[in-house]
């Protein structure tokens, strides 16, 4: 049998590993009296080295209509093409020594936002490393409204301990005033922080102070102000139906340090991004964590694309906010040519949805959207289908009817997706 698969061009230990795996399966199914397999030997073996060599993270096309998809990557990358050798990461090409990582960001971001800043993998990990640096064995004050989860199990009250910060709560769950917060700073108070509820909404009989008098109270006390803004906001988006804090406005306000994500509504690559007073940001950097928590050129390349794209206001460049922005008539003229394309194998129609920006953001907030509509027999089956396609389709399944949303497919992806529904038709 090893001869039959030389063709692989693999090498002889991983090929005899598979075999054995192989052969190991099937005598523990003779011995337990199961059923034999229909697959030969040789042709199970080549479906493991397939299954092993083939890559697991793939592109899929996005019919769901929410355009920050946690389980999909949240925002989609700038197209950028990733340099190949060497790059100058900590390398000064004009000193001829040593250099910073951070510098190929730096300049934009501050540019941005107005302020020094600093990149760490994600956002958790840009509250942890402030909270280490800046509250490790003091108190950190913040409302009982805002001791929030937010993602996989990523809450705020757990990375508060683990990062050395002790928790000053302050408030009741729906209310939060100004008084409070003053009545709990005391010698032990190292910080105030601030969270943006992103993916959840409190109303009714509800308060907090503005940030503007939080901040000023900060001040008044010699005490810094972090606010956790998570969706990274720094367009304005209303103009879209999108309201959505931006960060130079908390600046403005009187914040010391902001932290975002940069894979939301910035629509950049997986980052956290740390922002705010000078001589903060120098401790932040100093701090042990710092490098554990930096990233990689790859990030960097690709957040650097996207704050170029940002700096210069080419929405289009940036796919997360192309969708955002995209108008209503360009939705309804993609939704017909899909419909028109796939109406000789499936009953289709177009029509109006909802699209969501997903990713803990804006949480109650949609946008109307245009989306094709298939009835089949078995929507969770055809569903499964679509998953198993060459270019495999996400949609979403409404009024028991299958629903892509043409609010996240781009007009590159309209003959794959088509391509991908005949595919999923003809199983059956």
């Amino acid at each position: 049998m090893l001869r039959s698969l030389q063709h692989l061009k693999l090498p002889h230990a991983l090929l005899k590993q598979e075999i054995r795996f192989v052969l190991d399966e099937r005598r523990r199914a003779l011995l337990a009296g199961r059923e034999e397999p229909r697959v030969a030997i040789q042709q199970a073996v080549e479906q493991r080295i397939d299954a092993l060599l083939a890559p697991s993270l793939r592109p899929v096309i996005n019919a769901t209509g929410i355009i920050l998809h946690t389980n999909l990557g949240r925002a989609p990358l700038t197209r950028f093409a990733a340099y190949g050798g060497y790059t100058n990461l900590e390398y000064d090409l004009a000193a001829g020594k040593r250099g910073k990582r951070d510098v190929h960001t730096a300049g934009p971001l501050e540019t941005l936002l107005g302020r020094p800043s600093l990149v760490v993998n994600n956002n958790a990990a840009a509250v942890y490393l402030v909270l280490n640096e800046v509250a490790a064995g003091r108190e950190v004050i913040v409302s009982r409204g805002e001791l929030i989860e937010i993602g996989d199990g990523f809450r705020i009250p757990d990375i508060m301990q683990r990062s050395g910060a002790v928790l000053r709560e302050v408030g009741t769950t729906n209310r939060t005033r100004l008084a409070d917060y003053a009545a709990a700073i005391s010698e032990r108070t190292a910080l105030i922080l601030r969270v943006h509820p992103s993916n959840f909404h409190i109303t009714g009989f509800t308060e907090r102070p503005p940030l503007e008098q939080l901040a000023a109270l900060a001040r008044e006390h010699s005490v810094p102000v972090l606010q956790d803004l998570g969706s990274g906001c720094v367009a304005d988006l209303r103009p879209y139906g999108v309201s959505e804090p931006l960060v130079q406005a908390s600046f403005a306000a009187g914040v010391h340090l902001v932290c975002f994500s940069g894979d939301k509504l910035l629509g950049g690559p997986q980052a956290g991004i740390i922002a705010g007073s000078s001589e903060l940001v120098t401790r932040l950097r100093r701090n042990p964590m710092y490098r554990a928590f930096r990233v990689d050129k790859l990030i960097i390349q690709a957040l650097e694309t996207t704050l170029r794209h940002l700096l210069s206001e080419d929405w289009n460049a940036v796919p997360t906010l192309r969708m955002i922005s995209a108008d209503l008539a360009g939705l309804r003229l993609r939704a017909e040519r899909v419909a028109a394309a796939l109406s000789e194998s499936l009953p289709v129609r177009i029509r109006e949805c909802e699209s969501a920006i997903g990713g803990g953001s804006t949480p109650d907030q949609t946008l109307p959207s245009w989306g094709v509509e298939a009835a089949v027999p078995h929507p969770s089956r055809f569903e499964v289908a679509l998953r198993g396609a060459h270019t495999p389709v996400i949609a979403r399944i409404e009024r028991d009817k299958v629903l892509f949303d043409m609010r996240t497919v781009s007009d590159d992806e309209e003959s794959s997706l088509i391509a991908s529904v005949n595919e999923a038709t003809a199983k059956g």
